[in-house]
């Protein structure tokens, strides 16, 4: 097939080629792999500015790059070499002579290493960074590794559709990787100190645990930005579906909200065998979300049931979808295997998606109800062709996480108004992380709209 660019499509290719370090801040469907693609065809191959490419993406987006290639005619004389696999493999991936080489997020410390202890020269001069939110934490390791190697690239082109899926904090560390600091400052403690303030602290101890912007700060790392930023909502350019959310409350009974109101405020209920506790206010977070859905791990790792509630309300909506296909969403693993035995039990076929065959059978309309796993089931995989329900059986906290889960259903190509189900338990920490997403939102909904590309700008 040929790619044929849409308008927003050329514009961005066209921001690429004429911007050498840049981020593309892009939903989900507009398209981002395709966009890189074409413009990396004309600066290795018309304007001979870049020579190598080395690709950094989560293991399961990697062989997107290579799809991507396959699928479009003009793509297919880049062959991207798989760095992927064993070691082995990889290092014979890494001599393979090819234009494009594309390696897993988790094996930049691996690089390195393997380039310095070898003596080899490294000269990749393009580095196109997909997910580039997944580099936010400036203490994780692939960021530190990566930064070390960041002088060694001419061209640096950063892709991902949640910028700022915590905090404006974030962005220091992307940006830190596309420009070396040149706009936001080469020290997280001095972009800390320009652009935010002490919103909450150990009263004890003094540390902050928690930053918000100043007064005019937002706008402010807008502008800062924008010159090497295009950032464009799939809404705005593509025909899709609506996309409803509805909430279903259940409720715990008496014995079970003093329990859970126990374990909040105690850290601790005691139980024969094992009891259920929480090291610390983190730990906390992770037993209340359990609790909601109704099983936690003890002391000892066993699951200890609490409730059925959301069982019980996750068989309605089912029944309710009247044989249409529904994806179900569960985050912990003793979700999944308390969700199965109440499937079995109820006589409902259910069928794990993940492996390329599962999709396949998702797609075709040949599975009713699909367990899911977002971390598993947030990239790289295309599921709007075989439903539009999805049911969010238990909440967590990531925004990029949930727009990515989402967004396998709400994408171009989805024929259906696309409807999300988020089980919630009353008056508990589920109402907090909707909360907290919603305002995640916002604040990403403000970046993406003041760093909006302004199209029509750029015809006149």
């Amino acid at each position: 097939m040929e790619f044929k660019p849409h308008e927003y499509q050329k514009y961005c290719i066209g921001f690429v080629k004429a911007h050498p370090f840049c981020a593309l801040f892009l939903d989900m469907g507009l398209g981002k792999t395709a966009i890189v693609l074409a413009a990396l065809i004309d600066l290795l191959f018309s304007s001979l500015s870049v020579k190598k490419v080395l690709i950094v993406a989560p293991l399961r987006v990697c062989d997107t790059w290579k799809e991507e290639c396959e699928k479009w005619d003009q793509f297919q004389v880049l062959k991207p070499s798989m760095v992927v696999g064993d070691q082995k493999t990889r290092i014979a991936a890494l001599n393979h002579k090819a234009f494009l080489y594309v390696i897993s997020r988790d094996n930049i410390k691996w690089l390195v290493d393997y380039y310095s202890r070898n003596g080899v020269q490294f000269d990749f001069d393009c580095l196109v960074l997909d997910e580039l939110s997944s580099f936010k934490n400036h203490q994780s390791q692939r960021f530190k590794y990566l930064r070390k190697i960041r002088p060694l690239f001419r061209r640096v082109i950063g892709l991902t559709g949640t910028p700022a899926s915590n905090s404006l904090m974030d962005l220091w560390a992307e940006f830190a990787l596309i420009d070396r600091g040149e706009r936001l400052g080469r020290f997280i403690g001095r972009y800390r100190e320009a652009y935010f303030r002490p919103g909450a602290m150990n009263p004890s101890t003094g540390v902050v645990y928690k930053y918000i912007p100043r007064p005019g700060a937002e706008q402010m790392i807008y502008e800062r930005i924008s010159d090497i930023t295009v950032s464009m909502k799939a809404i705005d350019y593509l025909d899709l579906p609506e996309c409803v959310r509805i909430n279903t409350v259940v409720e715990m009974d008496e014995k079970e909200r003093k329990l859970y109101d126990m374990l909040e405020k105690d850290l601790l209920i005691p139980l024969d065998d094992g009891d259920i506790d929480a090291a610390n206010a983190a730990a906390l977070t992770g037993k209340l979300l359990q609790f909601s859905n109704g099983a936690v791990y003890d002391e000892n790792g066993v699951v200890r049931e609490i409730h059925r509630h959301k069982l019980e309300a996750l068989v309605d909506l089912i029944e309710q979808a009247n044989g249409q296909s529904v994806l179900v969403s569960y985050y912990y693993r003793h979700d999944r295997e308390r969700i199965a035995a109440y499937l079995t039990a109820a006589g409902i076929p259910f069928r794990e998606v993940r492996d390329t065959d599962s999709i396949h059978d998702w797609n075709a309309g040949k599975i009713q109800v699909g367990l899911v796993q977002p971390q598993s089931a947030s990239m790289g995989i295309n599921l709007q062709q075989g439903g539009h329900i999805l049911i969010l059986f238990g909440m967590f906290y990531s925004l990029e996480l949930y727009s990515q889960l989402c967004g396998r259903l709400f994408r171009q190509g989805q024929k259906h108004t696309v409807t999300i189900y988020h089980i919630i338990t009353k008056d508990s920490i589920d109402e907090d992380v909707l909360d907290a997403l919603e305002q995640k939102d916002a604040t990403q909904d403000r970046l993406i709209r003041a760093l909006k590309a302004r199209i029509q700008d750029a015809k006149r």
